[in-house]
């Protein structure tokens, strides 16, 4: 059996099942490019022809009428969208095609989504409740994205690079979102309070590293890729006057049961660890609410306890608190971790994840060789210092390409693969080659088989919702429990008698 595929079955053969799930998640990432004789005036175009020559399978549509992405958890719905600058400039004397043909969405036949995000080619994988899913399917968006950069430069005949990072070095950034879903009766400054001490101090165990910066002064290295860009503790806003803490209310699920928390703050991995660690610790902190056991950190200004961080490559970092105190984000990590040897878990994945975290952090310091191969900012660093000793200095514009070259998807050029094929990395080895089946129990299965086995059936769909072309539609619970065998039936009406309700 090929390596990958085993290394898949091991991990998915362990991952929690109906009975020891925790929380449903998913992971949304844009991915930057580059195309051989274009420039950023074209992006956005360009970006509408990458998803379009997306070789995988797939339904040409998404039903976006349940979608509002102005409502704010807090009670209120803004009137608009503050627009980026560098986008509105680039858009400035454009003719803008329809809203559908400026997506150029694709359902995938796994349950997941392709398509075109403000001149981003963006991947959101299925919903998953276990976390090696999760991270399998976020790993293949990277395949799925290469596939259409390969399938549009044999059309262009031009060079097309693809890079999983979010920034440009030019002040511009892009996301990785993340989606967690959460009971409705969770009060907002609960879910907030338990929530922004993780986002703030997680980065030390999943930032993926930052030469330099545009916006904040100078800088040598940076921990996360994001931080220059976050001006506010919270709002609702996306693309400007970034937050912390993202209060968009667009559940995707019947609102009066459901929330969906979206995390904007997590930067895009390569390091599969990186993934899984960045997602479980935020589900930590949502089974601590849950059981109200959450640590209590009051954190003042949550935007320069951040960026402090991140601009603290070498010391532990510092996050000031309320009365002229401070902390660290390892006290505050090991804080969630002694809460939840208090608390009730049957996650398995949960589990392990404490004991990593505790290992990761007493090795930072103490044991660098046993921290850096298992984070991608630390790995990148060492890297960088490896070329830098090579050439008796740091060059900051130099160090700057070769950041980016961390993140390039192409695996012969690309750094990152360049240390993890000399074995240098740990725990980096989920790099599925190959189609995956929708993750177990979650409603992406549902999704996958109208997609697979009934698409001429379909007038659209979405994440909670199917409708057919008879005029029926169909309503995906994403609390209940889909099952795979779900995937082999043979009739609609079949179909329809099996899902959970």
């Amino acid at each position: 059996m090929h390596r990958v595929a085993l290394l898949l079955l091991v991990s998915l053969s362990s991952t929690p099942d109906k009975q020891t799930r925790s929380i449903l998640a998913g992971i949304d990432t844009e991915y930057g490019f580059t195309i051989e004789g274009r420039d950023v005036t074209t992006q956005a175009d360009d970006s509408m022809a990458f998803v379009r020559h997306s070789p995988d399978e797939g339904l040409p549509m998404w039903d976006y009428q349940s979608e509002n992405p102005r409502r704010d958890m807090r009670g209120f719905q803004v009137s608009h969208l503050t627009a980026d600058a560098q986008d509105a400039e680039f858009d400035r004397g454009r003719s803008r095609p329809p809203a559908a043909e400026e997506r150029s969405d694709r359902a995938l036949p796994s349950g997941a989504r392709f398509y075109n995000d403000h001149g981003h080619p963006e991947y959101a994988t299925p919903e998953s409740w276990s976390l090696a899913d999760l991270v399998a399917h976020e790993q293949f968006g990277d395949q799925v994205v290469l596939g259409a950069a390969k399938a549009l430069s044999q059309k262009m005949n031009r060079k097309v690079q693809v890079y999983k990072n979010n920034t440009d070095f030019h002040g511009a950034s892009w996301g990785t979102h993340e989606s967690y879903l959460t009971p409705r009766n969770h009060v907002f400054s609960d879910l907030a309070s338990a929530i922004i001490p993780i986002l703030i101090a997680r980065q030390v165990l999943t930032g993926a590293g930052k030469v330099g910066s545009e916006s904040k002064g100078p800088v040598k290295f940076q921990i996360s890729q994001r931080a220059d860009f976050f001006v506010e503790s919270m709002n609702v806003e996306t693309l400007s006057r970034r937050p912390v803490f993202n209060t968009r209310d667009e559940p995707h699920a019947d609102s009066s049961r459901w929330r969906r928390l979206h995390v904007i703050s997590g930067d895009s991995n390569m390091h599969p660890g990186c993934t899984r660690r960045k997602v479980g610790l935020v589900k930590l902190a949502l089974i601590l609410l849950n059981q109200d056991r959450v640590p209590k950190w009051e954190i003042p200004d949550p935007v320069t306890s951040f960026q402090l961080i991140s601009r603290d490559a070498i010391g532990e970092g510092r996050v000031d608190l309320e009365a002229r105190s401070w902390t660290t984000p390892r006290q505050i990590l090991e804080s969630y971790c002694d809460a939840a040897d208090r608390a009730e878990i049957a996650d398995p994945e949960i589990l392990e994840l404490l004991s990593e975290t505790r290992t990761l952090l007493e090795a930072r310091h103490s044991n660098p060789d046993n921290y850096w191969p298992h984070v991608d900012w630390a790995a990148k660093l060492w890297l960088l210092n490896q070329f830098a000793d090579s050439e008796g200095h740091w060059e900051q514009s130099a160090m700057q390409a070769l950041d980016l070259q961390y993140h390039l998807l192409d695996q012969e050029e690309g750094l990152y693969y360049g240390l993890s094929n000399a074995g240098l990395l740990r725990g980096a080895d989920v790099q599925p080659s190959s189609p995956l089946s929708p993750p177990n129990g979650s409603r992406a299965i549902a999704r996958a088989v109208f997609i697979q086995n009934f698409p001429d059936q379909i007038e659209t769909l979405s994440w909670g919702q199917v409708r057919l072309k008879s005029g029926k539609t169909i309503t995906l619970d994403p609390s209940l429990w889909y099952e795979q065998s779900l995937l082999d039936v043979e009739s609609i009406e079949e179909l329809v008698q099996r899902l959970p309700q």
